[in-house]
């Protein structure tokens, strides 16, 4: 599967959002804290978290007898300049043209 498609099947999920959401809050939490406000099983967020470290939007790293997992904002940026930020640009510009033809009209 295509890096792009991981990402977008990641971000797919309400719950994986949510994980995001809460390790773009605070960095470096453990599986205990990031199931805390969940409704399901430990094992229901590894899969979650699984699928985030597969699409390179979470990265862990052991600290002692603890798993920290990390947000990697990486692949989201690059979802965002390769398919978001080339259809506003063409808005941005027609809004440019717009107000210097206006402009020139007054």
């Amino acid at each position: 599967m295509a890096d792009d498609d991981l990402v977008f099947k990641a971000l797919a999920d309400p719950t994986r959002r949510l994980l995001l959401d809460k390790l773009f809050a605070r960095d470096g939490l453990t599986l205990t804290e990031l199931e805390s406000d969940l409704a399901m099983t430990r094992f229901g967020v590894m899969k979650h978290l699984r699928v985030l470290e597969e699409a390179g939007l979470v990265v862990s790293r052991r600290s002692g007898r603890e798993k920290l997992h990390y947000l990697n904002p990486v692949p989201i940026r690059m979802i965002h300049d390769r398919w978001i930020d080339k259809y506003t640009e063409r808005q941005a510009t027609a809004l440019v043209d717009l107000k210097t033809q206006l402009e020139r009209e007054s």
